[in-house]
């Protein structure tokens, strides 16, 4: 599914990375632990989180993840946006709760890692 698709599901605000919404991705996961993030062994899945912080970023960029879907209204930070601009990566802020917009995405054909 394309990530603008994944956005306009969401109701979600395109923080940064607007040139890469063509994108398909097919694997979503959902986690505040950062630790299980980095334990991923499928390729570049959608990463779901509350926890909003500049670690969130390093996590993801740690792990060659390129998208990230902030949830429960959580906003990044400039210092963050920056980091992921310069790492090439899609932001969005959501409303809705992790389990609410992990449930639409998985309605909608987003597969889960396990």
């Amino acid at each position: 599914m394309k990530l603008r698709d994944i956005a306009e599901l969401l109701n979600a605000k395109i923080v940064c990375g607007e040139s890469r919404l063509d994108e398909d991705f097919r694997y979503a996961f959902s986690s505040d632990l950062m630790s299980d993030v980095l334990t991923l062994e499928e390729h570049n899945p959608i990463i779901l989180s509350g926890l909003c912080n500049i670690q969130t970023i390093r996590t993801c960029e740690m792990g060659c993840l390129s998208a990230i879907i902030f949830v429960r209204k959580k906003k990044p930070t400039s210092d963050m946006i920056e980091l992921a601009e310069d790492n090439d990566m899609v932001l969005m802020e959501c409303d809705y709760s992790m389990f609410k917009a992990s449930g639409i995405l998985y309605q909608n054909g987003i597969e889960p890692i396990y």
